[in-house]
């Protein structure tokens, strides 16, 4: 019985009428929002399905709202936690993820740099250093990645961890 429990409780992806994913939910609830046709199933997983006296339910892996649902602007708050998330945990110059592990200003405050998704960057303790209150540039470092304002899709992705690959097509991810 546990091994029906936790299975109920696995992710399943959500996406709006238009295909765009907006959220995970537990398969307990996708397969509710499926009975009462509030959605439709677009991905199962074939390993798996539900059995009840009378018929047999394959397990959602992806589904599809029948209703296009306005969702909000997805604001990510600015954040250290966010920072590191967005860059992986690793040093934007050097690349390791050894912690411990700081947030940089790529131009330093004292210049003028700003609090921003742009500007701010994941960064080991002895590249932060060695930077100090410089350009990459005027240090000779160089970025791996250039730092940009994250999607909310990428942050779906941190959430589940490792994803399942029926999802990687409407994640954008091929």
């Amino acid at each position: 019985m546990t091994g029906v429990v936790s299975s109920l409780n696995a992710k399943v992806l959500v996406l709006n009428q238009s295909y765009e994913p907006i959220s995970i939910c537990s398969t307990k609830k996708a397969i509710i929002l499926l009975l009462l046709t509030k959605a439709e199933m677009i991905e199962e997983r074939s390993s798996q399905s539900i059995r009840t006296v009378r018929t047999q339910f394959a397990f959602p892996s992806v589904i599809r709202l029948s209703a296009y649902l306005r969702v909000p602007f997805k604001k990510i708050e600015l954040s250290r936690k966010n920072i590191l998330r967005r860059d992986g945990f690793r040093c934007v110059y050097c690349g390791t993820t050894q912690p411990p592990l700081t947030v940089d200003h790529i131009i330093p405050r004292s210049r003028g740099g700003a609090d921003t998704w742009e500007n701010l960057a994941c960064a080991c303790k002895q590249c932060n250093n060695r930077k100090g209150n410089r350009t990459p540039e005027e240090a000779n470092m160089r970025l791996l990645t250039r730092p940009r304002k994250p999607h909310h899709v990428m942050f779906l992705k941190h959430y589940v961890g490792k994803i399942d690959e029926t999802w990687r097509p409407y994640l954008f991810m091929d």
